[in-house]
């Protein structure tokens, strides 16, 4: 099960995340050829990678925001690459360009200092857009919970698409990341699910000034939680716009 859209229509142009995007695929391709000799990749994670017991030392200290750039495979790449091209415009519609990519660093950075504080001398490094990329999404939920998300689902054969709620779609998420770190799955998978919870937390608190501009819970009154977009209306199921882009 994953997104492959939204139902949200954004009024600019995002270019901060679409140069994201390929800012992160770009560095990716330039070191993809280092995944076949583990001792160049390794060199690296260690310059550039996210390790806390080297912060511990006094090193280190660039990982915290290096490490937003470096991914550890193609799918991870590809899977952080999709929910920020599905969620990113909006955040970036709503905050403007220079402040939104201001949210997406200090997301990251959240995100990489939560995983830092939970395990001050791991050595393992992390790395990934991912906690930067749940801020997005953290925002997301706050502004946006009833825009509508498009998710895949696959069973064995049968492949089939289903519209859902972005709050409901996010929540399952947010769980899904709640429960692999109390359960342990983050030693055995090397995901950090700590540093996504943090990123989500955190993009909800820095979006939080927004939201409250916009008139916090009257916000959602006004929309129904749906995207607020003037030129539009709206059906009692899905929004319809009359003008903008549809993904």
């Amino acid at each position: 099960m994953f997104p492959i859209r939204d139902h949200n229509p954004s009024g600019r142009t995002p270019y901060v995340t679409y140069g994201l995007i390929l800012l992160n695929v770009g560095l990716f391709v330039s070191y993809w050829g280092l995944f076949r000799d583990p001792r160049a990749i390794n060199a690296l994670f260690f310059d550039w990678a996210l390790i806390p017991a080297l912060i511990s030392e006094g090193q280190g200290y660039a990982g915290i925001l290096t490490s937003m750039f470096l991914h550890g495979g193609l799918m991870h790449l590809a899977g952080n690459m999709l929910f920020l091209f599905i969620f990113g415009d909006n955040i970036e519609d709503a905050l403007g360009h220079g402040p939104y990519l201001g949210f997406y660093l200090a997301s990251g950075i959240i995100a990489a200092l939560t995983q830092y504080v939970a395990q001050p001398l791991s050595v393992v490094p992390t790395v990934g857009a991912s906690g930067a990329i749940a801020g997005v999404m953290g925002g997301y939920l706050l502004l946006f919970p009833k825009a509508r998300v498009d998710l895949v689902v696959i069973l064995i054969i049968v492949v089939k698409v289903f519209p859902v709620p972005a709050w409901l779609m996010l929540a399952v998420w947010f769980a899904l990341q709640l429960l692999g770190e109390l359960s342990g799955q983050s030693d055995g998978t090397g995901v950090a699910y700590l540093a996504h919870l943090g990123g989500f937390i955190g993009g909800m608190v820095l979006i939080l000034p927004v939201w409250l501009r916009r008139g916090g819970p009257a916000f959602w009154n006004r929309t129904h939680g749906r995207p607020p977009h003037p030129t539009g209306r709206y059906t009692d199921t899905i929004r319809i716009p009359k003008t903008g882009r549809r993904r």
